[in-house]
């Protein structure tokens, strides 16, 4: 195959996975209008309609989708290939693309990526943010990080954090107007602050133990979010009560600016594992950054 035909079908694997010629544009580095008169180009050669567009959307066609079956598990050999060369040089190199939750990458991967960037400069790291059980490999991520029972038993996981305590808090002002919650169930009658997980289309459960025995209230309240930062702001701000890991509020409850409430009914999460598939063992790059974030207790 031609060398241009191969950058051709890797800008249209790109603009596959993103379902958007702006951001795989701009993953690739190159401009949108480039990157659209690349598509047209392999279109013509082929004779055949590879993406429905329209103003707001991009999807493949059947003919887009059956090219897609075949080349995308093709040029994942290829990248492994070319990063096995890589591996003959002495300095790693390479990107490592990587989907976590937004907390995992505040607590977990954050902490890790100055050190890890510094002491391995050829190396990149991309991490995308999302809540949802992500197909690594489908997707052509490296790895995934979610908490430990979250991972399908077909990965291999390695543990790179502690376990999880969550919290119940809720501000001064809010605690003025509403009495606090004795038990989990009391909470149907508060205003509560709910995540929507957008891959499940569904609400976070606050979920709590005690005696052995875990216990799921459905909440309801005025303010529904996709990550847990504006839900930490609207608490603070009064407006509701929150489930947040304990840790991500540890400052505010120290402060006094959040009051903690149920803590005796806490659940405690298994913490984050890095999981991904066997092919990327081979790496030196990906071996360097699993060995980077393993969890090791102080």
């Amino acid at each position: 195959m031609a060398s241009g035909n191969l950058k051709d079908l890797s800008a249209f694997v790109m603009v596959a996975e993103e379902s958007s010629f702006t951001r795989a544009a701009a993953r690739l580095g190159v401009s949108q209008s480039a990157l659209s008169q690349t598509i047209r180009g392999l279109e013509t050669r082929l004779q055949l309609r590879l993406f429905s567009r329209t103003t707001r959307s991009v999807s493949l066609t059947e003919a887009g989708e059956r090219l897609l079956s075949r080349v995308g598990p093709a040029m994942i050999e290829i990248d492994a290939g070319l990063e096995e060369i890589g591996e003959l040089s002495n300095k790693p190199a390479g990107t490592l693309r990587l989907t976590a939750d937004e907390y995992a990458v505040q607590s977990v991967l954050q902490p890790a990526m100055a050190r890890f960037l510094s002491d391995y400069p050829q190396i990149r790291v991309e991490i995308t943010t999302d809540y949802g059980l992500v197909d690594i490999v489908s997707d052509r991520f490296d790895a995934g990080v979610r908490r430990g029972r979250l991972v399908a038993k077909d990965m291999i996981a390695v543990r790179i954090g502690p376990d999880i305590p969550m919290a119940v808090v809720g501000a001064p002002a809010y605690f003025a107007r509403h009495p606090a919650p004795k038990r989990p169930p009391d909470l149907i009658t508060h205003a509560c602050l709910n995540l929507r997980l957008l891959t499940h289309g569904e609400f976070l459960p606050w979920t709590f133990v005690k005696a052995g025995k875990e216990h799921r209230v459905k909440v309801d309240g005025p303010l529904v979010f996709s990550s847990i930062m504006p839900i930490r702001d609207a608490a603070l701000a009064g407006i509701g009560l929150a489930y947040l890991p304990e840790d991500y509020v540890r400052e505010q409850i120290a402060a006094g600016a959040l009051i903690q409430v149920l803590a005796d009914w806490r659940k405690t999460f298994e913490g984050y594992h890095l999981y991904y598939a066997n092919r990327r063992q081979g790496s030196s790059a990906f071996s360097l950054l699993v060995d980077t974030l393993k969890y090791r207790k102080s």
